[in-house]
């Protein structure tokens, strides 16, 4: 596969998002499929993993150092603190003393002596960015972290961390139907000499045309039945746009998936997607994104076709949109 450079490392143009093997997405699959699924990502030649102590409250990251650690010396390891589970329920806490044991945890369920890229999580927005951002940097120097990362913050916030320390990274939704980070983030991070990390850049399945009536298809406790744009009125409209997006990915010889991620990497060379899936199928799939090329003529029909504009509903709930720090349309 491609490389890309992410701050001092080489990575996949492609990276592997580990979370719905354990979270969010209804039951999360028998350990062996997990494991059988990293090995096969590692095999089709992704380089860089990403999970978080969120992300079934440690069992996830538990699960990636388990499987990952022989292959520890091959692979770009992220991971996240400032979000996690404390007695079943999901906390943000962005103190520096929160953080450090965050941080320690993750180093133990990972079973590595330093994380790659280490993101805050969510900004704590009673804790001043500087003051958690200034903990991450304690990290740094303790050797426990290489680099460190930001995750749904806004441009000003960025430019008050980076003050602090170099972020190597930002990571946020950004797919065809996400459009915020065009807003200020991606030209903050050029700025700054940040890579943008796009989580969700099939827009939750979307784009891969194969949910079609998602109140049958996801289980009771998948996020996206929380999500307006998933809600039936707003969905129906945005399953219009489909057919069109389909004749797109025919023309452009390819999968629909393929055409989403490809899309994205046509965005520049510092923007490092992450995906993530159960099913070994749409994982080799999704790896051939990284070898499609497309012309400028496709291009200008997927900006014109899925938009801001286009799409019906915003991404989050008004509850989660409070607590995320990132521009809005």
């Amino acid at each position: 596969m491609q490389q890309r450079r992410l701050g001092p490392f080489s990575v996949s143009a492609l990276g592997f998002g580990c979370m719905n093997l354990s979270h969010a997405y209804g039951a999360p699959p028998a350990p062996e499929a997990a494991e059988a699924l990293l090995l096969r990502a590692l095999d089709r030649g992704i380089t860089f993993f990403d999970t978080a102590a969120l992300y079934g409250f440690g069992v996830n990251e538990t699960l990636v150092g388990r499987v990952l650690k022989p292959h520890r010396s091959k692979i770009v390891l992220a991971s996240k603190g400032g979000m996690t589970g404390i007695d079943g329920k999901r906390v943000i806490d962005g103190r520096p003393q929160s953080l450090k044991r965050d941080c320690e945890d993750s180093l133990r369920r990972l079973q590595t002596d330093v994380i790659d890229l280490y993101y805050l999580h969510r900004w704590d927005k009673q804790v001043p960015i500087e003051d958690s951002v200034g903990a991450l940097a304690e990290l740094v120097r303790a050797g426990k972290v290489k680099t460190i990362g930001l995750s749904e913050v806004s441009a000003l916030t960025l430019r008050r961390a980076h003050a602090v320390h170099p972020v190597t990274a930002l990571q946020s939704e950004y797919s065809l139907w996400t459009r915020e980070p065009e807003i200020a983030t991606l030209a903050a991070c050029r700025e700054l000499g940040t890579a943008f990390v796009p989580f969700s850049p099939l827009a939750r399945a979307y784009l891969t045309g194969t949910l079609l009536k998602p109140q049958e298809q996801l289980e009771p406790k998948d996020i996206r039945r929380q999500m307006p744009r998933f809600e039936p009125a707003n969905y129906a409209k945005n399953l219009d746009l489909l057919p069109d997006y389909l004749r797109i990915a025919n023309a452009a010889h390819c999968t629909p998936a393929q055409l989403a991620l490809a899309w994205l990497l046509a965005q520049g060379e510092d923007i490092v997607p992450i995906f993530g899936t159960r099913n070994p199928r749409h994982l080799d799939d999704n790896v051939g994104a990284a070898n499609v090329k497309l012309e400028p003529r496709i291009l200008e029909r997927l900006n014109a076709l899925i938009n801001q504009k286009t799409v019906t509903g915003p991404r989050y709930n008004a509850a989660t949109q409070a607590e995320i720090d990132t521009e809005t349309f």
